[in-house]
């Protein structure tokens, strides 16, 4: 983690979102209510968020893959 629990709670992130990634929610949010959501701004923020969220799950589920086998092995 890079940020803080007292970071995201001062960034008010939801629970679901105070993941690894949290380092770059809160920059992107920030970005997203100066520039009235507006979607075509904020694209450099957004694109780093979701790079990220994306290299995160395919990390737990190449874990979660690798637990999978090992277990079938064991049997």
């Amino acid at each position: 983690m890079k940020v803080t629990q007292q970071e995201m709670a001062e960034a008010r992130l939801p629970l679901f979102y105070r993941d690894y990634c949290a380092h770059l929610l809160i920059p992107l949010n920030r970005c997203r209510i100066k520039k009235l959501w507006m979607p075509w701004e904020c694209e450099e923020e957004r694109h780093a968020h979701e790079k990220c969220e994306y290299e995160e799950r395919s990390r737990i589920m190449t874990k979660l893959k690798e637990a999978e086998k090992a277990k079938q092995q064991q049997q």
